[in-house]
């Protein structure tokens, strides 16, 4: 039986090419039949947001300096990318930007329970599909219950702040390690891949892990 390969995925639950490059990745892992260990842990795309959040088109045209033209090109490609593997990115005009520390949370209060990975994925189905604001805190108590966790005990971890100097811990880990963008995908706690780089080269990566480890 082939051993699994360990992904450690440094992600942000507002980044859709985190959502694409781990779809990619799971297709990948079905394809070549090379299962994976998958770990999640936080980065915040802005960790400076406010609570009221930003117009994501304004928020676009700011941070990268993109034109309306470009914004729409680029999400409507996301779109398309989401549609083939199997999920619904639903932009809308009115979509915003939101700060994710208090979702970070979540997802590592989650991982106590052995449910971080079901905590993130219904985190962006929350964020991407239903429009929610992920900075909230009844949202995000309402996702805890969406996936199976007790919602009152997610809120009492999340109003006690009891996960928030271990999240601040993990995120600077592996700034200091030199990441700056995501998604990044550290492969066996060895190779370190950035993007979402498609099914091909993460089955190409998969099979080369694999075929390592039975050495």
């Amino acid at each position: 039986m082939t051993q699994p390969v360990r992904v450690d995925i440094v992600s942000d639950v507002v980044c859709p090419w985190c959502l694409i490059g781990w779809r990619q990745l799971a297709r990948a892992s079905q394809e070549t039949g090379v299962p994976v260990e998958v770990h999640w842990h936080p980065f915040e795309l802005n960790p400076d947001m406010p609570p009221e959040g930003e117009n994501l088109r304004d928020h676009v045209a700011r941070k990268y300096g993109s034109t309306p033209a470009q914004s729409s090109g680029a999400r409507a490609r996301i779109v398309e990318m989401g549609a083939a593997l199997g999920f619904d990115f639903a932009y809308g005009p009115e979509t915003r930007m939101r700060n994710t520390f208090l979702a970070h949370q979540l997802i590592d209060w989650a991982e106590t329970q052995g449910m971080a990975h079901e905590t993130k994925q219904a985190l962006f189905e929350s964020f991407f599909t239903r429009g929610e604001d992920v900075s909230d805190l009844e949202t995000l108590v309402a996702v805890a219950g969406r996936v199976g966790l007790d919602p009152a005990a997610a809120r009492g971890a999340l109003e006690r702040g009891e996960r928030a100097a271990l999240v601040r811990e993990k995120q600077a880990f592996w700034t200091e390690r030199g990441i700056s963008g995501v998604p990044a995908m550290i492969f066996d706690r060895r190779r370190m891949v950035p993007g979402a780089q498609g099914e091909e080269t993460f089955a190409a990566i998969l099979r080369r892990q694999a075929a390592a480890a039975a050495v």
